[in-house]
């Protein structure tokens, strides 16, 4: 039987066009890319969630000798709020990098951790993936990853 799958999302042109709060967020995933430790891709990429509560944190990846033991800004800031803030659930994350041609797209394992923080806490989270002053936005990880892994 032939299926037919949509996606829905939103795209600016321009990241002033987006609501405020998710300008802010923007701006502090495109500062966190600052603390990044990408020796060896060369890629930073740093992400920034807001929580129901209103607060905000930020994380970047980190590349290690030992490749594959480096991690990706998504999930080391999503592994440190379902560690610290797992009550407090996630509105919206944002990624940006540097360099940053495009739009930064979350990695095949990441998508899969931001669905299993959007199951674990029952809503979803806003996907806001910016670069060259645009972004792209989903209002949930499973439009990013529509046939995710579960047990």
């Amino acid at each position: 039987m032939k299926r037919t799958l949509e996606l829905n999302y939103e795209h600016y042109d321009n990241i002033a066009d987006l609501e405020v709060v998710d300008q802010v967020l923007v701006s502090e995933a495109e500062s966190a890319t600052e603390r990044a430790h990408a020796p060896y891709s060369h890629f930073s990429v740093g992400a920034a969630v807001r929580l129901h509560s209103g607060r905000t944190f930020h994380a970047s990846n980190f590349e290690s000798e030992v490749y594959p033991a480096g991690l990706c800004a998504e999930r080391s800031l999503l592994f440190f709020i379902e560690s610290n803030y797992a009550h407090d659930p996630i509105e919206a994350l944002a990624i940006a990098s540097n360099p940053s041609e495009r739009e930064c797209y979350p990695c095949g394992q990441c998508r899969q951790v931001i669905v299993d923080v959007e199951r674990r806490q029952g809503s979803p989270i806003r996907v806001i993936m910016s670069g060259a002053g645009r972004a792209t936005v989903v209002d949930s990880a499973e439009k990013l990853l529509p046939f995710t892994f579960k047990l």
